[in-house]
This record gives structure tokens, C-alpha cells and sequence, in this order.
């Protein structure tokens, strides 16, 4: 059985990329954003073909978010990118890409042997 490529999301860094007034529903922008990658699935292009195992990190008042088929949440305890670098170094060895444009973040995840895209990559 071979193991989908996993696509790890940084939600906040996603949401806050696209200035649509997110602040005011912060939680409503992640629903809609979990909502577009269940229809739509991970990049169109980049470094593995899709299909991926989808994962949505979500944090703040962005969390309650509920999971949908094709799109798992893992909600941070605290910082983010602790929960996504964790996730990234957790993924035992199978392709992990993750969506973020958050310099120090795509550092940590490069040291795990993940490959990152920016939120532009997301259809």
C-alpha cells in the first residue's frame, strides 16, 4: 500500500495572506478555506503529485473547527508552527509538503525534509 504525499497547511499563515476582512470571523475563514481544499485537494504543481493526505493546523480563534472528508484539523495547543514542524518531523519518511509563507517556519520544516509552497500554490 503506498501512502499518500501529505499536505500540512499552516492555516493562520493561509487565511492571513488574503486581506477578505478574515479578522472579523476568523474561525469562518478557516471553515472556508478547509472547505476549498476538500473540494479542490493540495497544489495543482509542486514537488509531488497530489493526491495528498490533507492536514489543516489551526490555532486561536480559529480552532472548532470541525473535520471534513479529505481534510483532517489538528488543532495547536499553542504556537502553530511547533504543532506543523512536529508534524512534518513525524512523517516518517513519506513526501510532506507544507503551505506557508512564514520564513522561520519553512526553515524548521526544510530541517524535517519537508519541501514547502507558499499559499499562492493552494487552487
Amino acid at each position: 500500500m503506498t501512502l499518500l504525499p501529505l499536505l500540512i497547511v499552516d492555516g493562520a499563515n493561509v487565511v492571513g495572506s488574503v486581506p477578505d476582512g478574515w479578522w472579523k470571523d476568523r474561525r469562518g475563514a478557516a471553515e472556508r478555506l478547509r472547505d476549498r481544499l476538500a473540494e479542490r485537494g493540495g497544489p495543482a504543481e509542486g514537488p509531488y503529485p497530489g493526491p495528498y493526505e490533507i492536514v489543516l493546523v489551526l490555532e486561536g480563534r480559529a480552532r472548532g473547527v470541525a473535520p471534513v472528508p479529505g481534510v483532517r484539523i489538528e488543532e495547536a495547543p499553542g504556537s502553530g508552527d511547533d504543532l506543523i514542524a512536529e508534524l512534518a518531523r513525524n512523517a516518517g519518511g513519506r513526501p510532506c509538503l507544507v503551505v506557508t509563507a512564514d520564513r522561520e517556519l519553512r526553515r524548521r520544516v526544510a530541517e524535517a525534509g519537508a519541501e514547502c509552497v507558499g499559499p499562492r500554490a493552494l487552487p
